[in-house]
């Protein structure tokens, strides 16, 4: 299930760095919760629209963004909190909410990005970030969704995940998390599979942090 958040802005200049504080305000909308762990079944859109100037993104009157969960629970404890405070940062407000009900992906099989994919491992004493073009990519990709499906007891034995890398406008991006750099991709990938395993990953996202902003895909 997802939800669309229409946001006035007032002309708000964001800082590139911006993904802590929203990550920061859907925390607050969705209260004390178990999500918040390793493993969330939700994932949430980058804020549309913004314009790269030298001092931050530029928006106009209004933004947006969505916020998908594998739980309907969740989006209702989300829908709650953002009537009880629709304020966010930087001066932004929720103006209104739109529900969208999940979509028959039953022919669907590519899928684009709302967020930059994220993917990283332990390799010995370092942490790797992996690039969609690396011969691991593909595969840990398959892994996180497996082990968020089992977490939400579902199975899948025709399930297949790649990077689309014949996209030509594959690349990565830098996102600035806290201090902290990390490399993260922003390429479509194809998904084979049930309806409902499509459905699942639409909804939680791919690859690793979908609850800090990552791997949101529409």
């Amino acid at each position: 299930m997802r939800i669309h958040l229409k946001i006035r802005t007032a002309d708000s200049v964001i800082s590139f760095d911006h993904q802590p504080q929203l990550t920061g305000v859907i925390h607050k909308w969705l209260g004390w919760n178990d999500e918040h762990g390793e493993i969330s079944l939700y994932s949430f859109s980058q804020l549309e629209g913004g314009r790269a100037t030298s001092e931050g993104l530029q928006f106009g009157r209004e933004t947006g963004f969505f916020f998908s969960s594998f739980d309907p629970a969740l989006i209702r404890k989300m829908i709650s909190g953002i009537r009880i405070d629709p304020k966010m940062f930087y001066g932004l407000e929720v103006s209104e909410i739109v529900i969208q009900e999940d979509p028959d992906l039953s022919s669907t099989e590519l899928f684009l990005n709302a967020s930059p994919i994220f993917i990283k491992r332990k390799v010995g004493e370092k942490t790797d970030h992996i690039l969609f073009d690396d011969d691991r990519a593909n595969a840990c990709l398959k892994d996180t969704l497996m082990k968020k499906m089992i977490k939400a007891g579902l199975s899948d034995e025709s399930f297949e995940i790649e990077f689309d890398k014949t996209y030509p406008k594959a690349g990565t991006k830098k996102i600035n998390y806290n201090g902290v750099n990390n490399r993260a991709n922003w390429c479509p990938v194809i998904i084979k599979g049930k309806t409902e395993t499509k459905l699942f990953a639409w909804n939680v996202g791919l690859g690793n942090s979908t609850g800090i902003g990552f791997g949101a895909i529409k």
